[in-house]
Order: C-alpha cells, then structure tokens, then sequence
C-alpha cells in the first residue's frame, strides 16, 4: 500500500512501549477504535511481553487477525531506524524522554516519520527543536511532541477559544486547570528529572530562544504571574509550571488566526486559598528533594513509571480546563473537560492523534510543530466524536 505522499511502508501506525501502563491503554483503544483499514504494529524491547499484550486484547480484537509486533530498543539505534522505515506515524509512551527519547526522534527524522509522544519536559522539546527541526523540515517529518493530558486540552483549548473571539485584535487568554485525578508515574518521574536539570532547561530554552525564528509583525506574550482571585470562575488561581503555555506559546507564534498580539497565562484552579498555599508549598518541597539523587529516588517509589490507579479508580477521575478569553471588548468562557487525565484520557488523545496524522486532511507542515498546528480542527473533532467536550460556556460584548 502507498499513501499520500507516494511512500509505502507496511504499516500507517506504530505504537513504542505498548506493553507499559499508559502504553497498554493506547494499545487498547487503537484495537477497539482504529478503523478496519488502519494498518497498525505494537512495537518494544520484550516480544514476549508484546505476545502477552496482543493475548489480552485479542478478545476485543475481533476480525482484525493477528496484530504485527516489532522488537525494537531504544539501546540499539539500528532497532529504531528499521521501526520508522516500517511506518508513516510513530507514537511512543516510552519516557523519560530526555533518557530514552532522542534516538527515537532522530530515526524517525531521517525516514521522514511522523512522531509523537507524551513529554512534558521543555528540555527534551527544545534540545529536540535544536538538533532536528531544521532536518525534520527536509524530510517532511512532523514532530509533535506532548500529546496526552500535557498538552493538547490546553493547546486545543486555546484554539478553540481563539475562534470564538475577533479577528485582527489583540487576544487575552487565562487557563484555570481542575481534576481529581492522581499524577501519573510517568508525570511525577518526568517532574523530578526537570526539576533536577532546571540549570540545564534553562540554558537549553535560552539557546532555542537564540536561534529560533519570531514572527516578524505579531507579538506572543506569557507573563508569570502570582496566585490572584478569579472572580469569573470564583476559584483562585495559581500558577501552574507545566509546558502547556510554552506549547500554547509556540502555536500562537505559528498560527496568525490568534491576532497580532497574543497573551497567554496558566493556572490551576482552587476553590480555597489553604489549598492553593499548600499546593505551592508541596511543589517547593518535591523541586527540592529533587535536587538530591537519594531523595528523588525515594520520591520517585511512591509511583514509579509504568504503574498507575485500577479502572474503578480512573473512572471516578476527571478533568475541567476553562479558559477565559478577552478580544476587542468581548468576553468568552470555554471549557475542555473529559475523564481521567493522566491515563485512560491520555491514551485516547494519543491514539486520536496518531490517526489523526494518519488519515485526516491536514496543513501543510513539517519539523517541529503543535498539536494546534499541526491537527487544529480536525483533531478537536475527532476528540469531541470520542467523549471529550468543547464548549462554550459564556459569552458577552458585541
């Protein structure tokens, strides 16, 4: 079979590390959701854990027949090459990134493979920009990094926001993040690894800063702010430091539709001050037990990768993201909201999205690029079709 761009390769989808938590529930949902057409391949270091996989989900397999499994390893760099040759769309859950990510990025690269992923890590998405967008764009590869919980909701959401607004005017955006939901082992290993590189994040995002392109007549802003009252939404609102706005920031800069002057800041949404307070203290507190290798490993044993909450747990899990959107006197609320983030949301959002890459009419693009700019629309309508919603929620001015 050959595809759009003339390029055949026996599969459209590969999914790296489906044998992990995380991994596992992708898999699950391309198996139950993925058109009958869609040539998809589970993919890692261990086949007889994939076997065991492919036994599990057969029963929900129905006629498909035998799901192809593909050993391939992250210490061996041939392995990695051989897997992006073999597919258009390479999705991975395989992290920490900035352990386990770069090989993968570059094979994918050099065959001209789309790629996702599910970092939240600014510096494994900058060093990934440095060392492989200027190629990524010669090869027609799309990389789109965090596409779970971090950060499409928020990225889409934003979008989405933007045009409910006016056009040609100067956009104000706030997020205010709520959820119930436990962190996942890959979020909170994730968290501690950045936070125990934050001098390297840094010199990494300033050197992106450095070489990487602005657009010449529109301005994007993302100012930090202290915890303030939200009286629209009647929550407090306290700083998150995720990657969404950075992400949020970088699709503002691509997509002219958010105006020639663009703000965006990201919270999360607390009811009582107490709460808030105590939040801020206990992300002081994880920043610095992450600093010593002692401390982080015993941080990190509390919810190691991989593991995470049962179903009954991930069903009672939620997530709200508002938005408050302000252009050219008028006001717009919006809301993203769906089930459990950190997981079973995640998975969906994933494989949506790598069926998205696969088979929807899309923009042009190639390199290092957003969800919102790489998917956009089509992508918020494939979320909304599998349970997520988009809506607006107030609206006021001319």
């Amino acid at each position: 079979m050959v595809d759009g761009r003339g390029d055949p390769r026996p599969y459209d989808i590969v999914l790296f590390g489906a044998t992990g938590f995380v991994g596992e529930l992708t898999a699950r949902y391309l198996v139950q959701h993925a058109p009958r057409d869609c040539r998809f391949a589970f993919a890692g270091r261990d086949l007889a854990k994939l076997e065991k996989l492919r036994e599990r989900l057969a029963p929900t397999a129905g006629d498909r027949g035998e799901i192809p499994l593909v050993r391939a390893d992250v210490g061996e760099p041939a392995t990695l090459r051989d897997l992006a040759r073999r597919t258009r769309v390479l999705a991975t859950t395989v992290g920490p990134y900035i352990r386990y990510g770069s090989a993968l990025v570059a094979a994918c690269v050099e065959e001209g493979t789309d790629y996702l992923d599910l970092t939240g890590e600014p510096e494994f998405v900058d060093l990934m920009y440095l060392r492989h967008h200027a190629h990524a764009q010669e090869t027609g590869a799309r990389l789109v990094h965090a596409c779970g919980f971090d950060s499409v909701p928020h990225d889409l959401g934003v979008l989405y926001t933007v045009q409910h607004l006016p056009e040609g005017v100067p956009l104000r955006i706030s997020g205010h993040v709520r959820s119930n939901a436990m962190i996942s082992g890959g979020t909170l290993s994730s968290a501690l690894i950045g936070f125990s590189r934050a001098s390297r994040t840094l010199r990494t995002a300033k050197e992106r800063r450095r070489v990487e392109p602005r657009p010449a007549d529109r301005a994007v802003h993302l100012p930090k702010d202290g915890v303030r009252r939200c009286r629209e939404l009647g929550t407090w609102a306290v700083p998150l430091p995720t990657i969404d706005p950075q992400v949020i920031g970088r699709s503002a800069a691509a997509l002219e539709r958010y105006g020639p002057d663009f703000t965006y800041q990201h919270f999360a949404a607390v009811r009582h001050l107490p709460v808030a307070l105590g939040g801020i203290a206990g992300v002081g507190a994880v920043f610095a037990l992450a600093q010593h290798p002692t401390t982080r490993r015993l941080v990190s044993r509390r919810l190691a990768p991989g593991e995470g909450p049962d179903e009954s747990r991930r069903e009672r899990s939620w997530f709200s993201v508002r938005f408050i959107g302000h252009g050219d006197g008028r006001r717009v609320i919006t809301e993203v909201a769906g089930g459990d983030p950190g997981y079973d949301e995640t998975a969906k959002i994933l494989a949506e999205s790598a069926l998205c890459l696969a088979f929807d009419e899309l923009p042009e693009t190639a390199g290092q690029v957003t969800s919102a700019q790489a998917m956009g629309n089509p992508l918020i309508e494939r979320l909304q079709q599998a349970g997520l919603t988009f809506q607006v929620l107030d609206s006021t001015g001319d």
